[in-house]
């Protein structure tokens, strides 16, 4: 498995914005398009830091899942109607992580 990390910086006072689109879409969608969920976190000292980790087979099913996430039409509506009243992220980041031999059982 490879674990993928990934931090977005919203647009100030756009926060509950992402936070619905995650909820009400993006989740799952991430699962439809082979992007496996593993947890959400809003960080302690900057509300507007949304970090998150998701799972992917591979590193090469990582690049496959997110061309089919970033082409699927439900997605395209989604984040469009999402940002209707204006972009919710100014920025993003995203770090490919590979398992320890002691990692967590069931996390590997």
């Amino acid at each position: 498995m490879l674990y993928e990390l990934r931090t977005y910086y919203t647009v100030p006072g756009r926060m509950p914005n992402l936070l619905a689109r995650f909820r009400d879409h993006t989740c799952g969608l991430f699962e439809k398009n082979g992007i496996q969920n593993v947890g959400y976190w809003v960080a302690d000292n900057d509300p507007n830091c949304l970090i998150y980790i998701v799972r992917h087979q591979d590193a090469a099913g990582m690049a496959a899942n997110w061309d089919k996430f970033r082409n699927d039409p439900d997605w395209v509506k989604a984040k469009g109607d999402s940002e209707a009243d204006g972009p919710i992220v100014e920025r993003l980041t995203s770090q490919a992580m590979n398992p320890t031999d002691f990692t967590m059982p069931g996390t590997e």
